[in-house]
């Protein structure tokens, strides 16, 4: 069983907000504190590397307002943890969209032990990532080199930090078990190359980050699969090169700009139980992408009689049968962009150039 965040009973359930329990803070050694005689170069290694990315990474609570039974007074209850890194050290801290899904109230501890209040910048749910600002000192902020994650081989060493049921500054170790994995994001789209890592990783290691061994950001851990909840050693990160293309368009925007066609489509559900084969167009904005290049929507006359319009068969020669499709083929398009659609109406099916359009947030 996949687990995710339990603050969404429709989301696959775990990997990030365990309860907030306070714990006595770990204490990390000095980047130049002596090292015991006698460790093997892998171990130096390891220790190096948390040593330097430990300062990155970030303890995040949740906490939602709820009225005392008896005073009726508003309170605060934690809500979950889960784990961050600072992006830059201007006080951007990246995440989960999970681990904040929800929060009225939300707090972030940096590694010096020190507590402040977040707000989120803004959040992109397809990708299951999200973005905070806090106010703290430019020298409390040590940000995370970022690494590549499309070169990645399956068996090169991975280390995650994170807070696992609250233990901040937790490190684990393993290998890339997998590459090209497909999970489901919050919003119920796949998150494509995916990285799988036995790593362990633990309700509250939503977040964190996972690193190579030059101490590299290459993933955020986002999910594990797991009977139990608790890590099985099926862990998996959403890729740097996805944390590259989506943090700067929130830091900018607020939200990721997505391009589209100015369409509304009918659930899956509704093809799959006619026999339909794509997606149907139920309304076109006439104005919009869609609408100049011809595409028509479902039709009612005045009897009541419903007339099927076009059906969205395929994008630039790839097959579309689900949203999720679609969703797929436009990820990594912009505004502007000339894409090829091809499109069933009746029992005829034709192609279509149409300019995509910046849909609305």
């Amino acid at each position: 069983m996949l687990h995710r965040s339990p603050c969404r009973a429709a989301a696959l359930l775990c990997t990030a907000l365990a309860l907030a329990t306070p714990l006595a803070q770990a204490q990390t050694p000095a980047a130049d504190a002596p090292l015991p005689p006698g460790l093997l170069e892998d171990e130096r290694n390891t220790i190096q590397v948390f040593r330097q990315c430990s300062q990155s990474v970030a303890f995040i609570v949740n906490a939602q307002t709820q009225r005392d039974i008896f005073s009726l007074n508003a309170v605060e209850i934690p809500r979950g943890s889960g784990s961050g890194f600072v992006w830059d050290d201007r006080g951007h801290v990246v995440t989960n969209f999970h681990v904040v899904e929800g929060a009225d109230a939300l707090t972030v501890t940096l590694a010096d032990g020190k507590k402040y209040d977040a707000k989120v910048v803004g959040s992109e749910p397809f990708k299951d990532l999200a973005v905070l600002l806090v106010k703290a000192p430019a020298s409390a902020l040590v940000p995370l080199n970022l690494g590549d994650s499309d070169h990645l081989v399956v068996g090169q060493k991975v280390l995650a930090i994170g807070n696992p049921f609250g233990l901040d500054q937790t490190l684990t170790t393993g290998v890339i078990s997998a590459l090209g994995r497909e999970i489901k994001s919050v919003a119920g789209t796949a998150i494509n190359d995916v990285i799988q890592t036995d790593a362990s990783i633990n309700p509250g290691n939503s977040g964190g980050p996972l690193l190579d061994s030059a101490g590299r950001l290459i993933g955020l851990n986002t999910a594990i699969f797991s009977p139990s909840g608790a890590s099985a050693g099926i862990g998996f990160a959403v890729p740097v090169s996805t944390i590259r293309r989506v943090v700067p368009e929130i830091l900018e925007y607020g939200h990721v700009r997505r391009a589209g066609f100015g369409v509304t489509l009918l659930p899956d559900a509704f093809s799959a139980r006619y026999g339909i084969e794509g997606i149907v167009i139920r309304e076109v904005d006439r104005r919009g992408a869609a609408g100049r290049a011809g595409l028509r929507g479902i039709e009612v006359d005045r009897w009541g009689n419903v007339k099927l319009g076009d059906v969205l068969v395929a994008i630039d020669g790839k097959t579309i049968r689900t949203y999720d499709d679609m969703y797929q083929a436009l990820d990594k398009r912009h505004a502007g962009d000339r894409v090829k659609v091809r499109l069933r109406r009746e029992d005829t099916a034709r192609d279509v150039d149409i300019v995509l359009q910046e849909l609305p947030n």
